[in-house]
This record gives structure tokens, sequence and C-alpha cells, in this order.
């Protein structure tokens, strides 16, 4: 795979940024690709390691070696092949998945990854450009109907490869666009929307049916939908937010990430938004959580002007290097700086938020912490201690809640009477995605629970596979790892 030696000649190789002042003045990808030359060098890097732990890496199961090499060798054309055989939207994972794929790699053991991540948008990106990624619908229609609840990337690939087995797809959003969080919680930053455009008009072009505007379980009832379609599939994700339940939580200017960011996503976009405007020009603001939520808080909030953006997490900071008890190929925990971090913000670790302060008149003018400590006992859950005489009161104009979800809205499972799991997600086997339900699936957060864009792929290829062979006794479908390379 490869060049034999070029993991020794060659050093590992990032796409570059556009300086800070430049970048922040829109919302604008900002990502400065590396030239054909360069990415082959990449390619070259891709060792012949016997076993290629990548594969495990990668919850899509992404012939990773094999690509590498078709760039090495100049083949794009058959590296998008081989890219597409395993992941229906390498264009959304290539931007935004962390590449636990790299954290994998076997050169990772001693020496920087391949650069993996780079690798796979530049493949998708030249398809595109060379016009290499078309519509194919199917041949022949099975005359089975599915409904897909929920255009986020679970619903997205559970729409396509049941397309491609010649089912009759119909998806349901609820949003007034296609495309779940990647539309509407992913800031225009990290992935402009004519990526998400143009892909779908492929998949209009093979004859899927997008319903938007269409919020099932309220406008129209899921039992009405198990009616009128032989199989439904869930894909509607983890919505129901985190709360924060400390006093002063109702005051105005303690704000959801989650009504901050699509709001904004809809100025950008230029389409009108309810509720009351929600912007962080000329305001000092406090980010409550230190995930990929919280970090589009802050991109987002500097781009808008905001006085001054500070990021609080709960947990202590962590290690740049592997921490003990996450050895190689397993996903270490480590301290992640993203580029909205790198933009201005300033972040504190193992601090808990107290209470939000009034300012008299209803809204939010500050809040007050403590410095915490997590006490671990042998056998036991680590516990949180409050440091004494750490009590600190911040200046905060808007307080954004970045502190991810804690399930599946409910209003379907009742409507359907589908089994809850402990952690409010609907309950199904992992083995074929039914619920206790016939006919009813269930991919993605709504089935795991908050997770990545690249498992969310995965189950709704999974899922897709399973719900086939329901309707039609078997299926061709690939499962993880099993790619039909003929198609782009």
């Amino acid at each position: 795979m490869g060049k034999t030696t070029g993991f020794m000649e060659f050093d590992r190789k990032v796409e570059t940024y556009a300086p800070v002042k430049e970048r922040i003045k829109n919302y604008k990808e900002f990502t400065i690709p590396l030239k054909e030359d360069e990415l082959k060098k990449q390619g070259a890097r891709c060792m012949d390691c016997g076993i290629p732990f990548c594969h495990s890496g990668c919850p899509l199961g992404n012939l990773i070696p094999d690509f590498n090499d078709a760039v090495y060798q100049g083949k794009w054309e058959k590296a998008a092949k081989i890219l597409h055989s395993t992941n229906n939207f390498p264009e959304f994972t290539g931007r935004l998945c962390p590449a636990p794929c790299e954290e994998a790699c076997v050169l990772g053991i001693n020496e920087d990854p391949v650069s993996i991540e780079n690798i796979e948008k530049s493949i998708v990106e030249t398809a595109f450009d060379k016009g290499w990624i078309k519509a194919e619908p199917p041949q022949k229609r099975t005359g089975k109907k599915v409904a897909v609840i929920g255009s986020g990337p679970a619903g997205l690939a559970t729409a396509q490869q049941l397309n491609r087995a010649g089912h009759s797809v119909t998806v349901f959003e609820r949003d007034e666009k296609i495309g779940g969080l990647l539309r509407y919680g992913i800031p225009d930053f990290k992935m402009e929307k004519h990526i998400i455009d143009r892909r779908l008009k492929i998949m209009e072009a093979e004859g899927i049916t997008f319903k938007t505007g269409i919020h099932v379980g309220k406008d129209i009832s899921a039992t009405t939908l198990k009616q009128d379609f032989d199989a439904l599939v869930l894909c509607g994700g983890a919505t129901v937010r985190r709360e924060l339940p400390i006093p002063g939580s109702d005051l105005n200017g303690v704000v959801q990430a989650m009504d901050f960011l699509p709001q904004n996503n809809r100025r950008v976009d230029g389409v009108p938004f309810k509720g009351k405007e929600i912007l962080a020009n000329g305001k000092h603001i406090i980010v409550i959580g230190g995930g990929d939520t919280g970090s589009d808080c802050i991109g987002t909030s500097i781009r808008q002007g905001a006085n001054s953006v500070t990021n609080f997490e709960i947990m202590p900071m962590a290690t740049t290097e592997r921490p003990e008890g996450q050895p190689w190929p397993f996903w270490p925990m480590r301290l992640r700086t993203s580029t909205s971090h790198a933009e201005g913000a300033e972040r504190f670790f193992s601090i808990s938020t107290k209470k939000f302060l009034d300012d008299g008149k209803g809204n939010l003018q500050g809040l007050v912490t403590v410095e915490v400590e997590w006490q671990k006992k042998p056998g036991k859950r680590p516990v949180l201690k409050e440091i004494e005489g750490t009590e600190k009161e911040w200046k905060c104009d808007l307080a954004l809640l970045a502190l991810g979800f804690t399930g599946s809205e409910t209003s379907i499972s009742e409507q359907l009477g589908l089994e809850m799991d402990t952690r409010t997600n609907i309950k199904a086997s992992v083995k074929d995605y039914k619920t206790n339900i016939p006919g009813v699936f269930v991919a993605g957060d709504q089935r795991r629970g908050q997770s990545l864009i690249v498992w969310a792929i995965s189950e709704g290829r999974q899922a897709a596979h399973h719900v086939d062979a329901y309707l039609m006794g078997k299926s061709e479908l690939p499962l993880k790892g099993n790619g039909d390379l003929p198609r782009v």
C-alpha cells in the first residue's frame, strides 16, 4: 500500500487555515486544501501494515489503505469508487468527523498517523469537480414503500441505501429544509450548506422523495404512516437537550446552544426564524460545555462580534498525549483544541456553574462558579466534589448551554407503543435494528444516543440492510466493511 518507504520519507501534512482575522469576518469555510502532489505523498505514507487497524477504528469500515494507495498512484476516480463503497457521504465526514481511524492508524503508534480525513475530503471533492458522482437510479422497483423519519446523516444514509435496493423511499423532515443537524446544528464555517444541497440533488434524481415541514407525531401521526408504508425507519436523533437545573436558569440570557446555533444558521441562509433573536454582539459570552457543540457556539459568538468568549468544562483538563488506560488503537480522551478555540476563547476546566445572577429585571448579568475535583475510589464511579473557597463571580450577558442531549423525543414512540431503553432511546437490537413493533426500525442517535456523524451514517447503512431483508426475505445491501465497489 502506498510507497513502501513513504512513511519514512514524508512527514504528515494536513490542510491549513485562513488567518483568524480574515476568517472570523464571515461564515465561509476557511480551509486551504493541500495540492495534488502533496496529497499523493500523504497517501504514500500509508504503510503496508499487515493488519489495517484503521478499518476497525472507522465505524463505517472504510477501505482506507485501498483509497490511500489509489491516491498515491494518481487514480482518483478509483479512489472515489472505493471510498463511496462504504461511505455514502464522505463530503460530510471529511469535514466533520473527528477521525477515529487516525487514532487507530498503525503508523500512529510511534509517528504522526496518516492524514486520512484530509485525503478522504480531497477524494470526494475531486470526484464532484470531475463529475464522477452522478445519480444512479435503481434499474427496477420492488413495489415496497418505506418512510424514513428524520433527514440527518442516519436518515439520509438509510434512504439512499434502501432506494438503491429498489424500494420507494420518502423522507419526512420537520424543518423547512433537509439535513437535520448537518444543516441547523453545524455552523457554515465548518460546512457550507451547498455541500448538502448538491448531494440532495443527486438523491432526488435517484428517485427519493423528500417532504419538509412535516413533524411526524404532530402534523401527521406515526400510526398513519405505519398504515401507509411497508416499513418505517426512525432516524430523528437524540434531540432532548440536557438542562442545567440551578438557580436563575430561567433568566433572559440563559440559552440552549441548540436554540442559538440553528437560529444563526437560518440567519446566514436568509431563512426566517421563530422566537426572540439571540445575538452575541457586544456581549460577554460564557459557553458551558466543552464538546463540539460548545466549540461551535464559540466560533459563532466570535463571528457575531462578542466582547469576550469564555468556555467552561466540568471535566479536568486532559493531556495532549494518550491517557493511561486508553492505549492504541482505542479512541483516547485527549485534549483537543478546535479552530474555534484558537480564534480567541479562554478555556477553564474542572469548573462547575452554581447559579445565574439576576439584574433585578429578569435578565442575566453574571454567574457564580466553583472549582471541582473528581474523587476516584477503586471499583466505584468517580464522585464530583466542590473545592471549598473557590467560588467566583463572572460577568456574563449570554450563557450558552452546550451540555449535550438526554435522549429521543417520545411522541412517535408513544403513538406506536415502542419500548425505550434506560437512557430514553428507542430500544432496538444492533443485530437487526428492529423495535418491538413489526415493521418499525430505528437507527442513529435515536437508537444509540448522541454520537458521531460517522456512527450515524454507519447506523443508517446497517439499518437499511435489515429493512431490505425484512421486506424481501434477504438483502444484498452491504454491511460494515463489505462495499459494493462498482457504485460511486
